[in-house]
């Protein structure tokens, strides 16, 4: 895609963002107490650092430090069969929406913040259209938008190619995938997952019992 297309995208994306904001639902309420009770299955996957999704293998992603409104607006994805993934939909499908805001807020944790030095590298051509949303540090700009910085570049190159072929359904991101290749997908991937500060995966919890 040429330079003056991105730019009218960008442009074109900005616009779109700007109405968006008004209407995008939020996660009001998430305990993380609770979450951490409901999120028991979740953390066979996702608390353990370099564990990969079976078939097609990639990395499971990083959760901590995402924005808790982005991991309830993917489970909530997952259970409408917006998101193609059969683990996922079958873990999700019986949850309440409040039952996914516990979750989130427990994955989440705190929310990473944009770094005070510039990004790492320079940000690719493609980039141009990502920033709007992702910041140039893929530190999500807003709660509902996904953090990227430090996340396994196999996971974020799947999850472009997903938006492609429509497994992932998502207004935004099918109109910005169509214009990019499959080298811009890993060239986006490898870029955001360079950068810091990072997500990190979820650490179990451990207790201590003392013997009596």
């Amino acid at each position: 895609m040429s330079t003056p297309t991105r730019t009218a995208f960008a442009f074109a994306l900005a616009a779109f963002l700007a109405g968006a904001m008004h209407t995008a639902g939020a996660v009001d309420g998430g305990d993380p107490v609770r979450g951490q009770h409901l999120a028991y299955t979740c953390l066979g996957c996702h608390a353990i650092e370099g564990y990969k999704n079976a078939y097609p293998t990639y990395s499971v992603p990083k959760l901590r430090g995402q924005h808790a409104e982005y991991i309830a607006t993917a489970l909530r994805g997952y259970r409408s069969g917006d998101r193609s993934h059969g683990t996922m939909h079958a873990h999700a499908a019986s949850l309440t929406d409040q039952e996914i805001a516990d979750i989130a807020a427990y994955l989440g944790g705190d929310a990473i913040k944009p770094a005070e030095t510039p990004p790492a590298g320079t940000p690719p051509e493609a980039a141009q259209v990502c920033v709007a949303c992702h910041g140039a540090d893929g530190v999500g700009v807003l709660p509902e938008y996904p953090t990227l910085a430090g996340q396994h570049v196999d996971y974020l190159e799947r999850a472009l190619e997903e938006y492609k072929s429509g497994a992932r359904k998502n207004p935004i991101m099918a109109g910005f995938v169509t214009m990019l290749s499959a080298e811009d997908m890993k060239t986006l991937a490898a870029y955001y997952g360079s950068q810091r500060p990072s997500l990190e995966t979820v650490k179990k919890r451990t207790s201590r019992f003392s013997a009596r």
